[in-house]
């Protein structure tokens, strides 16, 4: 960036590298490796970190009062995610720490197995290489506030903590039915999910520690623990209710793991707004400008400001306005780029709409480094667009605008020098129409992350809409989900 020069202009490639890299993750999570660990080679000790790259890999962590079905839940997550599965049986079931020994033995004497046990354990199993590159979802783990404190100075730090809940007498219920396979340690029920293989059905067991007395007792001890629990957690918790069926609770959970926490990341939006006409593009634009201060680049707008200032771009542009052809796509390359490489595009974001209108377009905008963090479709049908823009009209004497079903004219003589604007002719929308829809899906093949939203709707519905997707992270696509 040039100091002397005025309009400041930032390389585009800047915060495009640091977004893709993820360079504030990075460097957020080598200095809280360096103060939980405190190691006496700190330079040794980042390069190693450096080169787990784990960062995108599920940390989850599925907690719940007994019978709330957060086994299940873990071990389905397991699956679907190709990810390590861990929990107290399969962390006693292998022979790989002498740890597991004193666990097993503290357990066959009836004692309370002390935390720091169990948190060296679960410290010794996430050094494994599948953990360490698949990730790890832990089961029903921690228990208490105490083992909750010695995940954070172990740095066992879940990005995903997710509490089931549901009323007592529920869960009471839940439990007297459940069965479990000794072979592959799925849990079943005599109610809500029995196997349809006969094998699996004969060879299921009565699990302990399930009688009504018991699962009480379990329920007190859980309600005594949790708060403490949560408080360790903070925002990472996500409340699920688990008293629905199980393929809506899994829904729920799933969607919630596959969304990237929020970060402190500094996020300057780049959206882009596609749709037809008379999708409410325009409107979209300069609410999202107005709330979020970004700046609303309208490439209709912006080649009429560039013929009014009368530049020498401005006079080309002039020419393809007066014979009536669009203007050329590397001129309008040209003008966007220079407009959102700008200093306060770069701080601020931006939000653009008119253009692309085809693939070649978008093609055009990538080789010029202009990429967006998010593309939105407003979707709209034929029959809409019509209403919408067929029955405007123009009051040539007051210049105001009316719509003769949303908004009609006051008077009748007001109403009788009403005009049409011949864009806004019937055949002229259809053509109009008719182009965007023979090239908008190989346009919405090129924004493979783009979103899309039903337009045919309350704007400010549609608005709260584009908000969420923007505030929010998008969700990570790229482990099977």
């Amino acid at each position: 960036m040039d100091a002397t020069r005025r309009p400041f202009c930032v390389p585009p490639e800047m915060g495009l590298y640091a977004e893709k890299h993820r360079l504030f993750q990075l460097m957020q999570g080598m200095l809280e490796g360096l103060l939980m660990h405190k190691p006496d080679d700190p330079i040794s000790f980042l390069m190693k970190q450096l080169l787990l790259d784990n960062y995108e890999v599920p940390k989850i962590c599925i907690l719940g009062p007994p019978a709330s079905g957060k086994t299940a839940i873990a071990m389905w997550l397991g699956k679907l995610l190709e990810t390590t599965y861990i929990s107290q049986e399969t962390l006693l079931a292998s022979d790989w720490s002498s740890l597991a020994g004193e666990v097993q033995a503290h357990r066959d004497a009836d004692q309370k197995i002390p935390d720091t046990l169990w948190a060296g354990l679960i410290e010794e199993r996430l050094q494994f290489q599948d953990s360490i590159a698949t990730g790890w979802i832990i089961d029903g783990l921690p228990e208490t506030r105490e083992l909750a404190r010695i995940f954070q100075t172990k740095g066992i730090l879940p990005k995903h903590v997710v509490v089931l809940y549901a009323p007592d007498t529920v869960l009471i219920e839940r439990n007297l039915g459940k069965r479990v396979d000794v072979v592959t340690g799925e849990v079943y029920h005599t109610t809500f999910d029995w196997p349809t293989d006969e094998q699996v059905s004969l060879r299921l067991e009565l699990p302990k520690g399930i009688s009504e007395l018991e699962t009480s007792r379990r329920l007190v001890e859980y309600h005594q623990n949790y708060p403490g629990i949560l408080l360790s957690f903070g925002k990472s918790v996500k409340f699920i209710n688990a008293d629905q069926p199980f393929a809506d609770v899994f829904s729920q959970v799933l969607t919630h793991v596959q969304t990237p926490p929020r970060t402190l990341a500094p996020f300057s939006p780049r959206i882009l707004l596609c749709g037809p006409p008379g999708s409410g593009k325009s409107l979209q634009a300069a609410l999202l400008a107005q709330k979020y201060g970004l700046v609303n680049v309208s490439c209709g707008q912006m080649l009429k400001e560039a013929v009014a200032d009368e530049t020498k771009l401005g006079e080309l542009i002039k020419s393809y306005f007066d014979s009536g052809w669009p203007v050329a796509d590397n001129i309008v390359i040209k003008l966007l780029s220079s407009r959102l490489n700008r200093f306060d595009s770069y701080v601020r974001g931006w939000v653009v709409h008119g253009f692309p209108k085809d693939e070649d377009q978008a093609k055009l905008m990538k080789s010029a480094n202009i990429v967006p963090n998010r593309v939105f479709f407003l979707d709209l049908t034929v029959d809409t667009i019509l209403q919408r823009l067929c029955h405007r009209k123009l009051d040539p004497v007051t210049g105001e605008r009316y719509h003769t079903l949303f908004k009609p004219a006051a008077s009748k003589e007001a109403n009788e020098r009403l005009l049409v604007h011949p864009r806004d002719q019937e055949e002229a929308v259809k053509s109009k129409v008719e182009a965007y829809f023979r090239l908008s899906s190989d346009l919405e093949n090129f924004f493979e992350d783009a979103i899309i939203i039903n337009a045919d709707q309350d704007p400010q519905t549609v608005f709260e809409y584009l908000e969420s997707y923007i505030v929010n992270p998008l969700p990570n696509t790229s482990r099977g989900f």
